[in-house]
This record gives C-alpha cells, sequence and structure tokens, in this order.
C-alpha cells in the first residue's frame, strides 16, 4: 500500500491538485462567525465559540493525516454548513461532530452543555461514523444515515459537508482506500445530496470522486475544457449581451450569466450517452437571474422571440417543481451562428434554493418541531423525505433497501393530477397502480380500475406528466391486490405495500395452518391436548421463535415437523413428571408403525405395503367416510361411502376392506371445486389468482358460459391439507361477481 502510495501520489498532485488541498489559513473562528451572522444576524453567536472552545481542547494533540491539527477539520466542515445558511446551533453540531466519537467527551456531558437540539445532532453524526463500509455492511450503513436522516435532515447535511471536507483531502491518504472512499461517494453520498438539492455539495464531490478514480481521463477532459475555453467565453459573451439587451428593453433588472461545465457531467455524457466531446462543449450554457416569477415568463417570451426554440425542450419546473423542491425555467434555442443554446430562467430565492436546496430554506423544523405550516407546504415541501421512513418501515431486508434507494435517488419523475388537482410525483413508467398507492395504501389495495384524462385504461399502463388519473376502487371489504402488480409498479412504495400483504396473508394462513397439524396430531397421538398446548410456549422458545404463533407458522409453512414439535413437548412434560405414574410416550409415527404403498393417506387394515388409489370419481380427502375395494392388478381404491359407484362395488362383498385416514406431511389429495359467478371480464383471471395464492396445483380446469351471463367453472387442484379446503372456498367467495363455491364429490 505504502509503495502504490508514493508511485500514485506525485501523479494525482500534478493532474488534482484539490485533492492535496490543506484547510485556507482564513478558515477560521472569526470568518466562520462572520458568515453564520450574514445568514442569521440575530443568531446566537456564543454557543458557536463555546463549542469552537470544547472541540479545540478536546481535539489538542491530535493530527489529520494531512499533518494538521485535527480542529481544522471541524471548523472547515462547520465553514461549509455556514456558506449553506445553516443555524448556530447545527454550525455548533459541526464543530463537535468528532468529539463523542474520538475524543471521550461523554454525549450527556455535550447534551447538559449545548442542550438537546445540538447533542440529537452530533449523535446522529456519531452513529453514522461509528459503522464501517464494507460489501456487506453497506446496505445496513445507508439505512442507518436514511433513518437519521427522517429524524432531523441536518444530521445528513453535516455528514454531506464532513464527506466533502474529506475528499478535498483524499490525497493524503493511500490511493486504494481514496477510491473506496470515492465509489462510495459516487454511489451514495453524492446523488442524496443531489436528491436533497444541494447542487454545490453535489457536483463538487462528483469531480473530486472522479478525479481520483480516473485520473487519467480527468486530465485529458480537463486540457480539452481549457483548450476551448477562450473561444467559449467569447461566444457566451455575446450572448449574455444580447440578452441583457433584452432585460434593458423589459425594464427588468436581472443577472445573466455563464454557467460552468462540471468535468464528471463532461466524461458521464461521453461515456453514457456515447456523445463526442465537441458536441457536449459546443452546448452553451447561460443563467437568467431575475426579481419575480413574473418577470421569469416576460425573459422567456423574449428569448423565445429572438431565437427559435428547439421543440421538446422546455421545461416549466416552476409550475411543477422537483421532488427536490427545485424551480426554474429550462429552454434550449438555435444561438448566434446557429449554436445549440441552454438557458435557465429563475428568481434569486429559486437560485439559492438550487444551489443549497433544503439548506436554503428550513420549513421541514416546523413540522419536525410540532409547527403547523400550511397544508400546501406539507403537501408539497420534500415529499420525497416523508417516502424515506416508508422504505425504512417497509423494507427489512438491507440488500433490498439498498436497491431501493439506488433506484429512488436515480430515477426520473413524472407528475400526474388527481381529478381535484392535486399533483403526485412518481417514478419514470409508473403505473395507476403506482398512483393509488401513492394516495394511499388502502386505496392501492382496493384498486379495481383506472381513467386516464378520462378514459378507461389497463392498470399497467404508463402514465405521462400531465396526465389527469382516477382510479375505482372495490367496495368489497375484503378486496385485495393482485400479485400480477409486481410484474408492473414502478415505485417502492407499491411494490413494498403489495408484498407485505401477501406476507401478512400467507403469514395468517401458515399460522391456522400449524395449529390445526399440531391439534390433529395429538388427537391422533391421544395425548393429553390442554397439558401439551400449555407446553407450548416453552417449546417455542428452546426452538428460537419469539411465541406460539411463529412455531405455528413454521409447522404451517413446513420448516419444522409436528412430529418434532410433539417429541419436545412430551420431552417438558416427562421432565415434570414422576416417571412411574405419569410417564408419556409418543407413539411411533405412521410410517414406524405400518409400510403403506405410495402416499395416499389412507391405512388399509390387515394388509401391510398395498398400493392405495384414491378414485377420481368422488375424490375423497381426510374427513370424508371412505371405503376400500380391491381391484385386480391396481391395488386398493379408495371411494367416499356415498360415491355412486359405491353401490354396484357392494355387489362384490368379497373385495370390499376396511380402510382409515392416516394422513402425513407428504399426502396429497385431487379436490374438485365449482365455482359460479356472474360473467365478468377477467374472472378466470381473478379465480386462478386466487388458488394459486393459496398455494394449490390446478390440474384443470373447464368453464362454460349460459345464455343469462352466468359462469360455470370447475377446477381440478391438489391439495396437501383437507382443512385448508374451507379457506380456498372462502377465499373465492369473496371474489366480485362470485355468488356460490362449493366442493364437487361426483363425476
Amino acid at each position: 500500500m505504502a509503495d502504490s502510495a508514493t508511485t500514485q501520489a506525485p501523479s494525482l498532485r500534478r493532474l488534482v491538485p484539490r485533492i492535496f488541498s490543506r484547510a485556507p489559513r482564513h478558515a477560521d473562528l472569526t470568518r466562520l462567525i462572520t458568515t453564520v451572522r450574514a445568514n442569521h444576524p440575530r443568531g446566537d453567536m456564543a454557543i458557536i465559540e463555546r463549542a469552537y472552545a470544547v472541540a479545540a481542547e478536546k481535539h489538542r494533540g491530535q493530527k489529520r493525516q494531512s499533518g494538521e491539527p485535527y480542529i481544522t477539520h471541524p471548523l472547515a466542515v462547520a465553514q461549509i454548513l455556514a456558506e449553506l445558511g445553516l443555524g448556530p446551533r447545527a454550525i455548533a453540531a459541526a464543530l463537535l461532530h468528532d468529539t463523542v466519537e474520538d475524543t471521550g467527551y461523554p454525549l450527556d456531558e455535550l447534551q447538559a452543555e449545548f442542550g438537546d437540539e445540538v447533542a440529537l445532532l452530533v449523535d446522529g453524526v456519531t452513529k453514522l461514523d461509528k459503522v464501517k463500509y464494507g460489501e456487506s455492511a453497506q446496505a445496513e450503513t445507508v439505512r442507518k444515515m436514511i433513518v437519521a436522516m427522517s429524524k432531523d435532515i441536518r444530521v445528513l447535511v453535516i455528514k454531506l459537508a464532513d464527506r466533502l471536507h474529506n475528499a478535498r483531502t483524499w490525497g493524503f491518504v493511500p490511493p486504494e482506500k481514496a477510491k473506496k472512499k470515492a465509489t462510495e461517494t459516487l454511489e451514495i453520498y453524492a446523488p442524496l445530496a443531489h436528491r436533497l438539492g444541494i447542487q454545490t455539495i453535489k457536483s463538487e464531490l462528483e469531480d473530486l470522486s472522479f478525479a481520483v478514480l480516473h485520473p487519467k481521463i480527468y486530465n485529458e477532459i480537463d486540457s480539452l475544457v481549457k483548450q476551448r475555453t477562450p473561444q467559449r467565453e467569447q461566444y457566451v459573451q455575446n450572448v449574455i449581451d444580447d440578452v441583457s439587451r433584452d432585460l434593458h428593453e423589459l425594464r427588468i433588472r436581472g443577472t445573466v450569466v455563464g454557467r460552468p461545465k462540471q468535468l464528471y457531467s463532461v466524461y458521464q455524457k461521453m461515456v453514457v450517452r456515447g456523445r463526442e466531446f465537441d458536441d457536449i462543449y459546443d452546448l452553451i450554457g447561460i443563467r437568467v437571474i431575475v426579481a419575480t416569477v413574473r418577470d421569469c415568463y416576460a425573459v422567456l417570451g423574449s428569448i423565445h422571440a429572438r431565437w427559435r426554440p428547439l421543440p421538446g425542450r422546455f421545461k416549466d419546473y416552476i409550475a411543477t417543481p422537483k421532488f427536490n423542491l427545485y424551480r426554474s425555467l429550462h429552454t434550449t434555442v438555435i444561438g448566434p451562428g446557429g449554436r445549440t443554446v441552454e438557458i435557465q430562467i429563475r428568481t434569486q430565492e429559486m437560485h439559492q434554493q438550487a444551489e443549497f436546496g433544503v439548506a436554503a430554506h428550513w420549513k421541514y423544523k416546523e413540522r419536525m418541531a410540532g409547527g403547523k405550516p400550511d397544508q400546501k407546504s406539507l403537501d408539497t415541501d420534500m415529499a420525497w423525505l416523508a417516502r424515506i421512513s416508508d422504505w425504512e418501515s417497509e423494507t427489512k431486508d438491507p440488500g433490498e433497501f439498498l436497491d431501493s434507494l439506488r433506484f429512488e435517488i436515480g430515477a426520473k419523475d413524472v407528475y400526474v393530477f388527481t381529478p381535484k388537482g392535486k399533483v403526485i410525483g412518481l417514478p419514470a413508467g409508473a403505473t395507476p397502480v403506482d398512483f393509488a398507492y401513492a394516495v394511499h395504501t388502502e386505496i392501492g389495495h382496493r384498486t379495481m380500475g383506472a381513467k386516464v384524462n378520462g378514459r378507461l385504461v389497463p392498470l399497467e399502463s404508463t402514465l405521462n406528466s400531465g396526465d389527469v388519473v382516477e382510479v375505482f376502487t372495490s367496495k368489497n371489504p375484503d378486496a385485495s391486490p393482485s400479485q400480477d402488480w409486481l410484474t408492473f409498479v414502478k415505485s417502492t412504495r407499491a411494490r413494498n405495500k403489495i408484498r407485505g400483504w401477501f406476507t401478512k396473508e400467507r403469514r395468517d394462513e401458515a399460522i391456522e395452518q400449524g395449529k390445526d397439524a399440531i391439534a390433529r396430531a395429538m388427537r391422533r397421538h391421544h395425548l393429553p391436548l390442554q397439558r401439551l398446548k400449555d407446553s407450548l410456549q416453552e417449546v417455542a422458545d428452546l426452538m428460537h421463535y419469539e411465541d406460539v404463533s411463529a412455531l405455528y407458522a413454521a409447522v404451517g409453512e413446513g420448516h419444522v415437523s409436528t412430529q418434532s414439535v410433539l417429541e419436545k413437548v412430551t420431552a417438558l412434560i416427562q421432565a415434570g413428571e414422576d416417571t412411574t405414574t405419569g410417564q408419556i410416550e409418543l407413539p411411533p409415527t405412521v410410517s414406524q408403525r405400518r409400510p403403506r404403498g405410495g402416499d395416499s393417506g389412507v391405512l388399509v387394515r390387515g394388509a401391510d405395503d398395498i398400493l392405495v388409489k384414491l378414485a377420481k370419481c368422488c375424490t375423497p380427502v381426510p374427513g370424508d367416510e371412505i371405503v376400500g375395494f380391491i381391484t385386480r392388478g391396481s391395488g386398493v381404491s379408495v371411494h367416499r361411502t356415498d360415491c355412486t359407484n359405491v353401490a354396484s362395488l357392494k355387489g362384490d362383498p368379497g373385495r370390499m376392506i376396511d380402510v382409515s385416514w392416516a394422513p402425513t406431511t407428504k399426502s396429497v389429495f385431487l379436490v374438485q371445486i365449482q365455482v359460479e359467478a356472474l360473467d365478468r371480464s377477467g374472472l378466470l383471471s381473478d379465480v386462478t389468482r386466487v388458488l394459486t395464492e393459496h398455494h394449490v396445483n390446478i390440474l384443470s380446469a373447464t368453464v362454460s358460459t349460459t345464455k343469462e351471463r352466468l359462469a360455470i367453472s370447475r377446477f381440478v387442484f391438489e391439495m396437501g391439507d383437507a382443512v385448508h379446503l374451507d379457506r380456498v372456498l372462502n377465499a373465492v367467495r369473496r371474489i366480485d361477481a362470485v355468488y356460490d363455491v362449493y366442493r364437487v364429490t361426483s363425476s
């Protein structure tokens, strides 16, 4: 590591001197307080001075890898935050952000000295710093970061500033470590800075990471930019002069400036979009900053009157802001000499928001502190942050959470309207189902149809910005989502809500199955039911399950056998009883008592290892009264006692034989049901979906429709547990338009 550091450092120092920079001499406490006072003239500057004094004392003697005193780092972080406009308490937290972790300064002592708010921020940053990044820990780290942010977003802003100052000094750390940090920054920190609208931090993080990961490419693009700078600057100045004259004629006060080119952005366009450098750099960008929204639209009109706009390149982010509160007018025109010019038009307030994002105004604090901002602010201000908390609560798997986060922070957004005109932001490619879940979870669960711009559309239709969307919901109290929706929904919220519904449904079903299986096994073995049930909590603890319900679910899902549970219960009872009076012996399993052909779940009295078949004419299942008939060459055929064929079989009584049910976990039975419903579109799809969701294997289906538009459907399927049949029938009965469903016991 040391050798690579010595060979690479001179090259990087030459190419990217920024990452070898030390804290400037003027970045002292006086400058910091001056910057904070400019944004918060009535702020408490004394808390900043006390925080600096404590930090300087606690970090005394500590050095950074650049050789500077450690206090230069928290001071530089605080300066970055002051320039973003954060208040005195956040600045104090920035000065103290490493003291609890690196100096042994107790958090309760810090809380007593600086108050709850500063302590909360320092504690949040400390928790983020404690987690070490790595392939396995990365997702969990991001989760903790987002949780901290959802409690107070300033925690993340402090962390971003901390990462930015560290990035400026990556030249002093070993190259491999710097590359790892740069990759992490590009994947997590820069996109989050973008999503929070802090463009200044996002751009610098990207360029510094790019420089560390690809120093030669960085140098090449930087060289190309510098070669074209003189000619480009002259052209930009000509465009600025033309727009400035238009402002003067309109009597609008404003500023017109050229937009700087970001090297990483140029690289991305070359690599991802396959564009040539000359094509990218020919694209001229200017920014017009005026006083009012009315002036923005007036300037737009004058620019379109002077130069021809490119079709499809106009974006109005003032009327419809982005999720990170970004607002501007964007247009692209054919400027002087036929060259393409990109123009952004915004007010000074919008410009502050575009550069500093959430740091530019802190409306979220009203929410955090229990204030009551106007309803419009609640609806529109940082809607993305509200979704973060949903991800944390809905997504338990850290890897899945990181995938969701990466998708969300990189996704483009579309904006659609409710019938009442409320704007709903969704990821690109979203469908009416995504829209329904964005409005409310229950609306999503009950969705059965949708209209887009007044026309009925399929639920998997893709929505476009500006669409007016209306969803129809089922009035059935048992309405539920479809598993098919998972194939086309795009939003993390919708996907997690749908999965959550099915997970809960399957768990409830598994609990019932497990409970029934254990009860049946107890009865079959003639064990004391109540005494055994009283021991189940101890068995659950012994087998490391949270409670008895979790144990039931494990049995129902096939993770644990009933035999294993009964053995442990019996052992517990035996341990607490006198062996001479109350000993309980667990009977051997069915397979130990008597071998049997196949896995029909039927025992034949007096016959070992004989082939047993369940008759297809009446499809008997456990619980039915049955009789056996010895066939020629095919073993014993088992029928229901009320089967129409039994009467003819009784004509040969010598071949009748006693049989009884003894199902195992591997037994499979055929069941035939008939569904009667009012015919409608999608009926068959809904019935088969419900059957599939209840884990039955459909073998055949017949469907017919009468002249009265009644649909009669018959399904034959395999089932492992006959007790499960009632739940299946009840689930099918709840489907819209189904008025009857029952088991068919004769062909």
